[in-house]
């Protein structure tokens, strides 16, 4: 069972995600908070394992509630879900600890389940508008700076990753398991002093 939070200030776009979240047989509403501030307590006391958060809400910016929580949840993940497709709002999101990136307009019902699913199982859902993006910024640095950092096999499961492949996806790709993509992907934190995919990625584009 997948636990979900949601953190979204607006009634209507709420309430349907909640309807979502309720109505799937894999996915457990944990709790639903109209603002950064309601949430931060609440969420600290029961930690789900993703946490959907608008950027744009009253008060404390969703971008900040991430960074609050992203150290004290560390099993929990972070889906921004906002109207936002800008560069900055976008790379800020990820720089905090998002590990997904979904555009409210336009999102289906089967999207939205779909992109908990995705994350739940080691993937960085996004809205094709911004994957687009995301890759076409990350790309070009992984290949050339990460020659002198990883190992050669190290590269290519970066590589995958940033093209949004799932764990089994990159295992099918290279031929190894699921379990040795993991491995890797943690020895790539470990060289990069990173904790996330996003963080590793983001790193490459920083040099």
């Amino acid at each position: 069972m997948i636990k979900v939070a949601i953190v979204e200030d607006n009634d209507q776009f709420r309430k349907a995600l909640e309807t979502i979240i309720n109505q799937e047989k894999d996915t457990e509403l944990l709790g639903s908070y109209t603002s950064a501030e309601k949430a931060l307590s609440a969420l600290e006391q029961s930690p789900p394992d993703i946490a959907i958060i608008d950027i744009s809400l009253p008060g404390m910016k969703g971008t900040e509630l991430i960074v609050r929580l992203r150290d004290k949840l560390r099993h929990t993940l972070f889906m921004v879900c906002t109207i936002h497709d800008d560069n900055d709002t976008i790379f800020e999101a990820l720089k905090c600890g998002a590990a997904g990136y979904i555009l409210k307009d336009p999102v289906t019902a089967e999207e939205i389940i779909k992109a908990i699913r995705d994350l739940y199982n080691g993937g960085s859902p996004m809205s094709p508008f911004i994957a687009r993006k995301v890759i076409g910024t990350f790309q070009k640095p992984v290949i050339n700076d990460v020659n002198s950092l990883l190992s050669q096999r190290e590269k290519e499961v970066l590589e995958l990753v940033a093209q949004g492949l799932l764990y089994k996806e990159i295992a099918l790709r290279l031929t190894i398991s699921a379990e040795t993509v993991k491995k890797h992907l943690k020895n790539i934190y470990q060289k990069l002093h990173v904790q996330n995919k996003v963080e590793a990625l983001n790193k490459f584009r920083s040099r």
